[in-house]
């Protein structure tokens, strides 16, 4: 510090004391002393900066065209700070002094994005100063850099932001809760702006507060009051609600939170900005209010921001300059059908349009934002740059006029529709897509490709299909008509055959052609058995419609008697066969059921016969019925007078023995004499129940019972 300035610090606080003085005699005694005090000036300097440029790829360029510090109390100050403050890209952009300057020295801080002119011995002149400024020349590595520069040049180490005039400050506390550090921001003063915790509204702000800072650290969110209702807590903008929701949540006007965040682990309701290495630099995440004991989430200080409070002075200890460098920032190709002329358009950030027919080299076509093509009958490409005196952006943009083809189609004639049906309808195109409708003008399209399976028709009808090639229309809708014709009259019908008989099975339409399963091509054919059968009958109308007649055949067989079944005097007559039979034991009685009781013993006959159809009967059969009859009365009267085993005599091995109740064989008969008189040894026997054992042959059981003399 020079020796005036010591002198009027000095002096300044011997004033104070003195005011300080004759403020309490005059407020505790009363006394009334009239005292004239000197007046020190200790305003704040003036910065105003020209010069904002257009960059030129590959070259240096001055940041300022002139520089001015005005301060009525100081001739110098002790360091300007000039910083990339927006777009800056770490890595490509730099800032550096150029010239001559023996009593100023400079450091660049990459990370920051951020040059320091101090004095080389001492504090530096404001002639000194403004003199290096105006030296300082900003660069870019890269062969095609884009977008704007924002350069602000300020008398303090506060990050200045020109877009909205605010400073960032960041404050280094290892462990500083987000309550205190809320605190403590509020208490921070910057040239007599108000301090207060950051809150960061725009991109170009998060990234000088964040990417650009010297480290991470808290900011005035929170969703302490509302969990995933994120307000800042801070500032201006006090209550405002910036994001809703976690991970997944949105913002009202922006956030910048890390990915995965705000994932609210551990009731984390503060937010802070990212360490660096973790995510996305300079992006944010949510924090408990002490955060971590160590690492990553410990918090490291807290980002001050000053401006924007009520009551804060209107300074001009900053100024800033931009540059811009040209490029083509967006371009409009267009399309046009067959053949014809289309305007294009380009905008760049600065400079004049320049329009080419190559990629390098040759002779502009125009200059300016639109370039309207000459006739073209096919896809062309253009290029632009943006051009500033000695100045373009180097590679050029492709911009493309496109020239569709018109779409021809050739429809192929649909197959007429037989009955109600549906058919597929094809067709083919030059370029595009087929669409098809049920309309010649507007509706909705049924569907789209070289093929469309129309829906079931019962009538004639109408379809059209359209191409469409890239917007450009074939035209008026090609009609595609789709008859319908009638199929044959015909009936799938059911057949009954008898077995061994033949049929004619009838197609049962006139004026068509036939094709049977056969191979037979007749109306009618004769068939005699029951597999089935089909006709494909085809009409020789219009269309040639077809249709199948189906023939099922059921055939009924005549019945055949397997075996008969005689149990004592009931009868069981067993067939073969599908048939539905009916029964007889007299050849003249018939009934359903195959089972029979008969009264006697003797020779029967068994017959069956098919009852519906009248396919027939079967072989007559025998059987004999060997029933030992209940009593005989042997009195002469001419009734039952002999004991008679009808039937005997069809078993030529039977045998029938018959005792007395004590066991005596009294008569033993046979085949060749079925009859028993009731005597013994010429005597007549009493009346009594008689025992007997019948044996009809070897393979049969023996069957015993007994029977009544009566006389």
């Amino acid at each position: 510090m020079d020796r005036f300035s010591l002198f009027r610090n000095s002096f300044f606080i011997f004033f104070l004391c003195s005011s300080f003085f004759s403020f309490l005699v005059d407020k505790n005694l009363s006394l009334k002393i009239e005292e004239k005090k000197p007046t020190l000036l200790n305003d704040a300097p003036i910065l105003i900066a020209t010069g904002n440029q257009v960059y030129c790829p590959g070259s240096q360029l001055n940041i300022v065209t002139n520089m001015s510090i005005t301060d009525p109390d100081d001739t110098g100050i002790d360091a300007i700070y000039i910083q990339i403050s927006s777009g800056y890209v770490n890595g490509q952009d730099v800032l550096t002094l150029t010239g001559t300057h023996p009593a100023i020295v400079f450091s660049w801080d990459a990370l920051t994005g951020k040059l320091t002119l101090t004095g080389s011995a001492g504090q530096p002149t404001y002639t000194d100063l403004i003199a290096a400024i105006e030296d300082v020349v900003y660069s870019n590595s890269s062969p095609n850099p884009t977008g704007v520069r924002t350069f602000s040049i300020t008398v303090g180490q506060a990050n200045y932001l020109p877009s909205n005039g605010h400073y960032y400050e960041f404050v280094p506390s290892i462990g500083i809760t987000w309550n205190n550090a809320r605190t403590a921001a509020a208490n921070r003063t910057y040239y007599g702006l108000q301090g207060y915790l950051a809150t960061i509204t725009a991109a170009d702000e998060a990234q000088l507060s964040g990417e650009q800072s010297a480290g991470a650290g808290w900011i005035g969110g929170s969703d302490e009051a509302n969990e995933g209702v994120w307000r800042w807590m801070s500032g201006p903008e006090n209550g405002t609600v910036f994001w809703n929701g976690g991970i997944n949540g949105s913002t009202p006007s922006y956030a910048n939170w890390n990915n995965g965040e705000p994932n609210n682990i551990g009731d984390e309701d503060y937010a802070h900005i990212t360490a660096p290495g973790v995510g996305i630099l300079g992006s944010w995440n949510d924090l408990s209010n002490t955060g971590e004991a160590s690492g990553d989430y410990q918090p490291k200080g807290y980002i001050v921001e000053y401006g924007g409070m009520p009551g804060d002075p209107v300074l001009q200890i900053s100024t800033s300059t931009s540059i811009t460098i040209p490029n083509i920032t967006s371009t409009t190709s267009q399309s046009l059908c067959g053949e014809g002329s289309v305007t294009l358009t380009a905008n760049a950030s600065a400079g004049t349009i320049k329009w080419y027919a190559t990629p390098t080299g040759g002779t502009p076509l125009a200059t300016g934002n639109s370039f309207t093509t000459p006739n073209l009958t096919e896809t062309t490409t253009y290029y632009v740059d943006a051009f500033e005196i000695g100045c373009t952006t180097g590679t050029r943009t492709a911009i493309t006029a496109t020239v569709n083809q018109i779409p021809t189609i050739t429809i192929v004639e649909p197959n007429p529709v037989c009955g109600e049906n549906s058919t597929v309808l094809t067709a083919s195109t030059t370029a595009g897509t087929i669409n098809w409708y049920a309309d010649a003008i507007g509706g909705t399209s049924l569907g789209a490709g070289t093929s469309f399976t129309t829906p079931i028709l019962s009538e004639d009808t109408t379809f059209y299909a359209e191409a469409i090639n890239n917007g450009c229309s074939s035209g008026n809708r090609i009609p595609i008509n789709v008859l319908v014709y009638d199929l044959p009259e015909v009936e799938d019908e059911t057949v009954t055959l008898c077995e061994g008989t033949n049929i004619t099975l009838d197609a049962g339409v006139s004026n068509a052609t036939y094709l049977w399963s056969t191979g037979e091509s007749s109306q009618t054919i004769q068939v005699n058995n029951n597999a089935n059968y089909s006709v494909v009958v085809t009409s020789l109308e219009a269309g040639n419609c077809s249709k199948t007649k189906n023939f099922t055949i059921v055939q009924y067989d005549i019945p055949v008697i397997e075996t008969i079944v005689v149990k004592d005097n009931s009868v069981e007559i067993i067939t073969s066969g599908n048939g539905e039979y009916e029964y007889s034991i007299d050849g003249f009685t018939y009934q359903d059921s195959n089972l029979f009781t008969v009264g006697e013993g003797g020779l029967y006959t068994a017959y069956v016969r098919e009852k519906i159809n009248n396919c027939g009967y079967s072989d007559e059969e025998n059987f004999v019925v060997l029933l030992v009859p209940p009593f005989f009365t042997p009195n002469s009267d001419g009734q039952n007078d002999v004991f008679y085993l009808k039937g005997m005599e069809f078993y030529l091995n039977s045998s029938l023995s018959i005792f007395n109740r004590y066991g005596k064989l009294i008569k033993q008969i046979g085949p060749s004499n079925p009859f028993w008189d009731g005597t013994f040894e010429g005597e007549n026997l009493p009346a009594d129940d008689y025992w007997y054992v019948l044996k009809i042959d070897n393979a049969t059981p023996e069957r015993k019972g007994h029977f009544s003399l009566k006389r």
